[in-house]
């Protein structure tokens, strides 16, 4: 286990600085809760220093930044499954574009699996294999959630929103 202590204050910084903002929004649009979404990135900070992976690149660091936040919100989700909640306050807080704010609220009512997929390919840009390698499924698996999650979310968007 790494000392955190060993690390200068301005590489712990840079880390939340390049990554903070990405995995809360994943967070956020998987646990439809700010304090839930913050709780779940300062956990994936903490197993970051604690475990003190070695990474051969920056997107390889990413992609295990990414995995531990989305295991870490299953987690949570699991642990209230039968206290489900939504405040929709909290997401349209993080909505720069008010046009945007019904595909986002769309997207929350998606199962997460579908979520999952569709928020790391239009909204963080993945390629289909990174995030076959991110979420441990195959490129036919990716392409077939985002096929079945854009479905999905259209059928939400066109019963709530229009």
């Amino acid at each position: 286990m790494r000392n955190t202590s060993e690390w200068p204050d301005d590489d712990i910084e840079t880390l939340i600085s390049q990554y903070g903002d990405m995995l809360f929004r994943l967070c956020l649009i998987m646990l439809k809760n700010e304090s839930d979404a913050e709780d779940a990135v300062q956990e994936t900070y903490i197993k970051y220093f604690q475990k003190a992976p070695s990474f051969g690149s920056k997107e390889h660091q990413k992609a295990w930044l990414i995995r531990v936040a989305t295991n870490k919100c299953r987690d949570m989700l699991r642990f209230r499954a039968r206290h489900p909640q939504i405040d929709d306050e909290d997401i349209s807080k993080f909505i720069s574009d008010s046009s945007d704010s019904g595909i986002l609220e769309a997207l929350t009512m998606v199962p997460e699996k579908f979520r999952l997929v569709l928020t790391l390919y239009y909204i963080e840009e993945y390629r289909i294999e990174d995030i076959a390698n991110i979420i441990g499924r195959s490129s036919s698996a990716v392409k077939m959630r985002l096929q079945k999650g854009r479905k999905l979310l259209e059928e939400i968007y066109r019963k709530e929103y229009l």
